[in-house]
């Protein structure tokens, strides 16, 4: 190669590198995504419904804000669990890490991380047995994005500037820049990691229409790979690992509507179901006699907030404690903190019952006996539940 062309390649190349360090920058700098915010004004900025990469935003900002208080778990938690809340924590500061997709792995991930850049002195999880898997979950749980050690936030700078090279993040700093950018509600890390509820009233959005939502909520939940022994073991170990570190944990069964615990009987889940509850139990039992203050409770099944008549019965548009099927509304979040620490509020009385080795089996004969009436005193629910599976038709 003569030296023409060598100069020629070496001038492209500088090029090439000036033009992606230039793009970087700025995607760095309006950061579209608020993957490196924390009490900026830019996470004040209205936001698409669609919130991108929040797991990469949470991450970050758990690190920077270092809570006493955290949530962990998935889009049920993150939407229905709210984080203003008076006389439960004492005035402890507190943040929703829950995010939207996470399966049990993802979730133990995020509940470490927040173990390793904060004193966290209470962790409220949600769970449910469909996501009760360490099958890879939609959360983008990215290596990197939890890993813990003092250069924390230098990684997170060099894997922030990485991502600034992509076409989506360019596309969207453009959007913002051209002031064409579809701001509709806030992003959650404004609300210290709860969802913006106007991101979930905004009738374009998939979260919208309660009625139309409820089938492909109801079916995604039937068909649901957990609970999974690998994730009960993984999970038992997190807990262990959590409780030696001085955290309290209350763990907590997410309050679903009454259909989607029936589409576990349905599916023939009902007895695995079951048992998970029974090992649930049995570990926190076992963590307590270790002297970790670890309580597990069950909000699902067929009681007063979870059997709320559904639109396709009723014909409203939208119902009191859901948004539809499989994520509740924060005022049912309100009832759940009240029912694991006390408070001013009171929840109904059958909402939430805690499960113990010496109480599992009445609450579980309580379940079926509840489902049975569920099914004579909801005919059509259980009619319309079973078109959505595509079971035959019950014999008269």
């Amino acid at each position: 190669m003569d030296t023409c062309a060598r100069r020629y390649l070496a001038i492209f190349c500088a090029c090439v590198l000036t033009a992606l360090a230039l793009v970087s920058a700025v995607n760095y700098r309006v950061d579209p995504y608020l993957l490196h915010q924390w009490d900026t004004p830019l996470v004040q900025r209205l936001r698409p419904t669609y919130e991108k990469l929040a797991v990469w935003g949470k991450t970050y900002a758990v690190a920077r804000y270092r809570p006493a208080v955290v949530y962990i778990g998935n889009s049920r938690t993150e939407m229905g669990l709210p984080t203003r809340v008076h006389g439960l924590f004492d005035g402890k500061s507190i943040f929703n890490s829950a995010v939207s997709g996470a399966s049990i792995g993802d979730a133990i991930r995020l509940a470490e991380h927040a173990a390793r850049v904060s004193h966290v002195d209470t962790i409220v999880w949600g769970i449910d047995a469909p996501s009760f898997s360490l099958e890879l979950g939609s959360a983008g749980v990215e290596p990197g994005l939890t890993d813990g050690g003092p250069a924390f936030f230098a990684r997170r700078a060099l894997l922030d500037i990485k991502r600034g090279l992509t076409v989506d993040m360019t596309r969207d700093t453009w959007r913002i820049l051209s002031g064409t950018y579809d701001g509709a509600c806030l992003s959650s890390l404004a609300l210290h990691g709860q969802r913006d509820q106007s991101c979930l009233t905004v009738r374009n959005h998939g979260w919208a229409g309660t009625a139309r939502s409820f089938t492909p909520r109801l079916q995604e939940f039937g068909d649901g790979l957990g609970p999974t022994a690998p994730a009960l073991h993984a999970f038992d170990a997190s807990v262990g690992k959590l409780c030696r570190g001085g955290t309290r944990l209350r763990v907590y069964i997410n309050p679903t509507h009454a259909l989607t615990l029936d589409a576990l009987y349905w599916r023939g889940k009902w007895d695995a179901m079951q048992q998970w509850q029974r090992d649930l139990a049995q570990l926190a039992q076992r963590h307590r006699s270790q002297g970790c203050d670890v309580r597990v409770y069950d909000f699902s099944g067929f009681n007063s907030i979870t059997s709320e008549p559904i639109p396709q019965v009723t014909g409203a548009r939208d119902m009191r404690y859901y948004w539809e099927a499989s994520h509740y509304r924060d005022n049912v979040g309100h009832f759940i903190l009240a029912r694991l620490f006390g408070g001013p509020l009171l929840p109904p009385a059958d909402f939430g019952v805690e499960l113990t080795q010496a109480g599992i089996a009445a609450h579980q004969a309580a379940m079926r006996a509840a489902r049975e009436r569920y099914h004579a005193q909801h005919a059509a629910e259980t009619a319309y539940l079973r078109h959505v599976l595509s079971l035959p038709r019950e014999p008269k």
